[in-house]
């Protein structure tokens, strides 16, 4: 499902995935291109106002779930056996994103067969939310029409719910969010007497002195396919900023941007930090040990530095997002999270938003899940379960709840992956020793082919 392929959620997917399979990363919710599947956007004035189907008291409602969120659905069968479920196992974080929308495609032909509830990417919402064809009810339900409380919604964590919000209503609730924080290797600061930087600029100056007095070692990465999303989200760089439903703002030459290729050139000049992925082949293996800091999301944790790196516990701790001097607010960026939307086709839409309402808030789900709850009262008992938190070398509660309220807005979720462009014209330049600043205008331009040949009309300034 999404994010997450879905658009933007292609790279990220693959970033997801080459975790996943070396570190188990299922969970991390990754999501899916949309090849095959008929992406031709629809006119939000054409689309029909949501109608309720017959509703059915006590009926079935079918489930669909990828396999990471298989056991929450079952844990709520468990705990609720007077509900009837029909539970669907489908590839919902890896690739299910093209599958979901061709069948939703098929059962608005034939007018029957949508599931209730369905696990997806924040990029499903994009399709979901609109009528696959003309006169067509879009697939999702808009849930703040009496579906779910405005106190249950405003319970999310700031932004979180912005992927899933088109046209003025909000067609999902956010399964996790995957928050960017700066990562570090304590006992290595403390040895060598660093404080750990709050400002980017101070970020710049230690990463330019790890390079001077400690060679080899890195303050980070920018060789993956999603780490854009660490850097230039955090930047507050309009690369994906919907200034209207289908129109696109992407300026690569504003300030917040170019400050971003500009410190990191720097830094990628002075060796300290990489344009190798953490995730590529053999990074692990020959200098995994060699991550002094990292910026990056909050499932770098267990499955960047323990799972793949295997570094000892109580090495690695996480501090705040990092804010730039004079700027008195803290924006960070988004690296995955997954969503569950209801089908407004349901013929018991109170079941099915029961059970979505339960998979994102409770704490019974939430406290035991895999990657850090969206909804900010499970995130506190997510952060008091010591499988979460007691692996690190200090208590990253504070800086995981700062960053989830300062995730930047401003990067919009599109009907195409934010990844791509970044993959296929970034990397390569960086590959053949370009600077991430000579490259911004051939990256804006990828972006915004990528963006016309989705319907959006593409601006500037």
């Amino acid at each position: 499902m999404r994010s997450s392929a879905s658009p933007r959620a292609t790279r990220r997917h693959a970033v997801v995935r080459t975790a996943a399979a070396a570190l188990s990363l299922a969970t991390v919710a990754a999501l899916a291109g949309c090849a095959g599947a008929d992406t031709t956007p629809q006119s939000p004035s054409a689309q029909p106002a949501f109608t309720p189907a017959d509703q059915k008291k006590g009926s079935e409602i079918t489930v669909w779930a990828d396999s990471t969120r298989l056991p929450a659905v079952e844990a709520y069968q468990k705990a609720h056996p007077d509900k009837k479920l029909k539970i669907v196992t489908y590839d919902g974080g890896a690739d299910g994103s093209t599958y979901l929308q061709s069948k939703v495609q098929l059962f608005d032909r034939t007018g029957k067969g949508w599931p209730d509830v369905v696990f997806g990417s924040p990029t499903d919402v994009t399709w979901a939310s609109r009528a696959t064809t003309s006169g067509a009810q879009p697939f999702a339900a808009p849930l703040d029409q009496k579906l779910v409380p405005k106190a249950t919604l405003d319970g999310f964590a700031k932004g979180s719910l912005t992927p899933c919000q088109f046209n003025g209503h909000t067609y999902c609730l956010r399964n996790d969010i995957a928050q960017v924080v700066l990562w570090y290797n304590k006992p290595l600061m403390d040895e060598w007497g660093y404080q750990v930087p709050a400002t980017w600029e101070e970020y710049e100056a230690l990463g330019k002195r790890v390079a001077k007095d400690h060679p080899g070692y890195l303050v980070g990465s920018i060789g993956d396919t999603n780490s854009h999303e660490s850097y230039f989200w955090s930047g507050q760089c309009p690369a994906f900023d919907l200034v209207k439903p289908d129109t696109l703002r992407t300026d690569l030459q504003d300030p917040k941007c170019t400050r971003t290729a500009e410190l990191l050139d720097g830094l990628i000049s002075a060796k300290a930090v990489t344009t190798k992925g953490f995730f590529s082949q053999g990074f692990a293996k020959d200098s995994g040990d060699k991550v002094l800091m990292a910026y990056g999301p909050s499932w770098y944790g267990q499955y960047l530095f323990k799972a793949a790196f295997k570094a000892p516990a109580k090495q690695i701790a996480a501090a705040p997002p990092l804010k730039w001097e004079g700027e008195s607010t803290v924006a960070t960026g988004n690296v995955g999270g997954g969503v569950w939307m209801v089908s407004s086709h349901s013929a018991n839409l109170k079941a099915s938003t029961d059970l979505v309402t339960w998979l994102t808030t409770s704490d019974a789900n939430q406290a035991g899940a895999p990657t850090y709850p969206a909804y900010t009262k499970a995130a506190q008992a997510w952060l008091a379960n010591p499988a979460n938190n007691g692996y690190f070398a200090n208590d990253v509660s504070g800086a995981f709840q700062e960053a989830a309220d300062a995730v930047w807005t401003g990067w919009s979720n599109t009907r195409f992956s934010d990844a791509t462009a970044w993959s296929s014209v970034v990397l390569p330049a960086l590959t053949a020793g370009k600077s991430l600043t000579e490259t911004l205008p051939a990256w804006q331009t990828e972006i915004g082919n990528e963006a016309k040949a989705q319907g959006y009309k593409v601006v500037g300034k």
